[in-house]
This record gives C-alpha cells, structure tokens and sequence, in this order.
C-alpha cells in the first residue's frame, strides 16, 4: 500500500468518526463538551483533506495553532492516563484517542508551513515561475529599492532545491542584515514584497550580478 493511499484511508476513518459523532449528537446523545469536540474534530478532518489533495483550506495560519492545541489535549490526557485508575474501556479508548490525535497534530503542524505552494496566489505562482527564469540566467540576483527615509537590498541565490535570500534593511539610522531560506519559489515571492517591498520586476530591471 502507498503512503499516499494510507492517508486517503486515514482521511476517510476520520471523516466516518466525524458522521458517527454527528448523527450522535442529532439523535440527543451529545454534550457541550461533544460539541467542542465535534466542532475541533471537523476543522482537523478539513485540515487532513487539505494536506492529502494538496488544497490549501481555510487560511495557513490557522493551522499549526490548531495543532497545538490538539497536542495539549494529547497531553492532558496521556496526564490522566498515568495518575488516575480507569476501567479497561475507558483506558482503551483514551489510548486509541491519543494516538490517533498525535497523528493529526504532525500532519495538521505540516499542513500549516507556509513555504508551499498550495499557500501562494496565483500572481505569487506566476512571480516565482519569473524569478525560476531569471536564476536560470545567472547565478545570483540583486535589487534595491528606496521609499522615503527606507531602503531595502536584497541578494537571492538559489542552491540545490532551496533558496536563499539576504536581506539588509536600513532606515531612520539603524541597520539589520538577516538571511532567510525557503523551499519554495513562491514563499520567496511573499517573502520579499511584504518585508522589502522588493519584486520579482526590481530583478528584471536590476543590472545582472
């Protein structure tokens, strides 16, 4: 069996929890706390999807706190689990509950890393597919850019699959130099505009290296 089916039948456990969960507490047999649980379970089950179809759902920074919070949860109960005295049914479902949690936690954390394509805009996709251009062409680019009293520089390579980006701001007298890597051409892209306000056109128009 592939990995990539193993998780299509993950995807479809859970989302079967999920209904069994629902038709659960339709037919009066939840509580306000089996609503949160359904509530949080629905969000991991689209989380899970997402990850599997390579579909970014619902906004990237909502889903590594989700993770976290999943992984507190794996916590507390793994707490109740060694310092309380349960019946058999009950440790056995908590285990199991654990387990199954602490998997959605990894995938939901990676699901949730921005340097990815299924995050990035149609014009940040079209943007790295310029920039992938233009580093064909020459090993290293540079641009800069000046607004008001700022200035932005800013060196890109590209080695193996990751690219770098060296990046010195200044303004109002003070100066930071800092180095950030990414997987992703597009993440790049983001990268740039928001914290250089530099694009992939300053490139094109910057003299080559």
């Amino acid at each position: 069996m592939s990995l990539r089916r193993a998780y299509h039948l993950l995807a479809l456990f859970y989302t079967c929890l999920l209904l069994v969960g629902l038709i659960a507490l339709l037919a009066g047999g939840g509580t306000p706390m089996a609503l949160a649980h359904l509530v949080v379970g629905a969000l991991a089950v689209v989380g899970l999807w997402g990850y599997i179809l390579k579909r970014g759902f619902m906004g990237q920074r909502m889903w590594r706190p989700l993770a976290a919070a999943l992984a507190v949860g794996v916590v507390l109960q793994l707490f109740v689990l060694l310092s309380m005295p349960l019946s058999g049914t009950l440790t056995t479902w908590m285990l199991t509950s654990t387990v199954f949690a602490a998997l959605l936690v990894v995938i939901l954390y990676r699901y949730g890393d921005r340097d990815q394509a299924i995050w990035a805009t149609p014009e940040e996709l079209e943007a790295a597919r310029q920039l992938e251009t233009l580093l064909e062409g020459q090993p290293r680019l540079e641009a800069q850019k000046r607004e008001g009293g700022r200035e932005a520089s800013v060196r890109v390579v590209k080695a193996g699959d990751e690219y770098r980006a060296s990046v010195t701001r200044r303004g109002e007298g003070a100066q930071e130099s800092f180095e950030e890597r990414f997987h992703h051409p597009a993440t790049l892209v983001f990268f740039l505009e928001k914290f250089t306000g530099i694009s992939v056109n300053d490139f094109d128009r910057a003299d080559p290296a």
